[in-house]
């Protein structure tokens, strides 16, 4: 039970929560409702095998930085609790899971399959020759309203005027909170040539440049709802949900600020995890 606790605590699956509602929330709205439980399923295991293999395949990459950042050097790869080898073997087997899933949904899910495991892998290389490494993560994590959607209808066709705004948001949404985590390795990232917004720009401006894609991603729900509203799709109930994330989009840049920084993981974890449910519930429920 130890080692699967480190496993679970080294690829972090408390985070699924952030990208798996957005999920879902793409596969209700191309249904029209309430999809099959089957879709469901393989949705579920798809994000899942999806999340897994990027997580681990970062884990892996990051382990030289990991062991020098005292804030990381304690987690279970780096610390030698989880091994390198099963790790690798695990995000394979993930990756696995990852393409059945799409292959049991339909052909253009398995055809794009690929190019979604890759932007996951991708990833922790970013950071080493872009300060946009954070808009990357937010590219990665707004495909899963694409992919909810393309689960459900198996085309393209109808996708574009609910999922631009829908991507875009997500996008900028990821974008804005990865900002603000990255402030607890400021120091570090400006040691050893670690690119992120905060290292580029600082402390102050990094916070209004969080501030500004929180900002967009709330601009971009609006006409996501606007959308949903000309198809009378959706009822009044999305607009509350959507007022209860701005006001808890609010309440995470009260918490962290110059001098609070010890309130990043709160902010990061808590909040969003509630703005992705809360987000979910509303809109599901409001839908016509």
């Amino acid at each position: 039970m130890g080692r699967l606790r480190d496993v679970a605590e080294a690829l972090k699956l408390e985070h699924t929560i952030f990208a798996l509602p957005f999920a879902y929330l793409g596969l209700w709205v191309a249904a029209g409702g309430r999809p099959a439980w089957s879709t469901v399923g393989w949705v579920t295991l798809a994000m899942v095998g999806a999340r897994t293999a990027g997580m681990a395949a970062n884990r892996l990459v990051d382990l030289p930085l990991d062991r020098l950042n005292p804030r990381t050097k304690g987690w279970p790869v780096p610390a030698g609790r989880v091994k390198p080898a099963p790790l690798a073997v695990l995000a394979a087997a993930a990756a696995g899971l990852f393409f059945l899933s799409a292959a049991r949904l339909n052909p253009l899910c398995l055809k794009l399959a690929p190019i979604a495991l890759l932007l996951l892998v991708f990833y922790p290389y970013a950071k080493r020759f872009t300060w946009m490494c954070h808009f990357w993560l937010g590219a990665v994590l707004a495909a899963a309203p694409i992919g909810g959607w393309l689960a459900a209808t198996g085309q393209w066709a109808g996708a574009a005027p609910l999922l631009a705004p829908l991507g875009l948001a997500v996008l900028f949404w990821v974008a804005g909170f990865d900002i603000l985590y990255a402030l607890l390795d400021l120091d570090f990232d400006r040691r050893h040539g670690v690119y992120s917004i905060p290292q580029r720009f600082g402390l102050q401006k990094a916070l209004w440049i969080a501030r500004l894609c929180h900002a967009i991603s709330l601009w971009q729900f609006i006409l996501f709802g606007l959308a949903l509203s000309r198809a009378a799709q959706v009822s009044f109930l999305f607009w509350v949900g959507l007022s209860l994330m701005a006001g808890l989009l609010l309440y995470e840049h009260w918490l962290v600020g110059p001098g609070r920084l010890e309130r990043i993981n709160k902010a990061f974890f808590t909040v969003n995890g509630w703005i992705s449910v809360s987000f979910f519930l509303f809109t599901v429920l409001g839908l016509r």
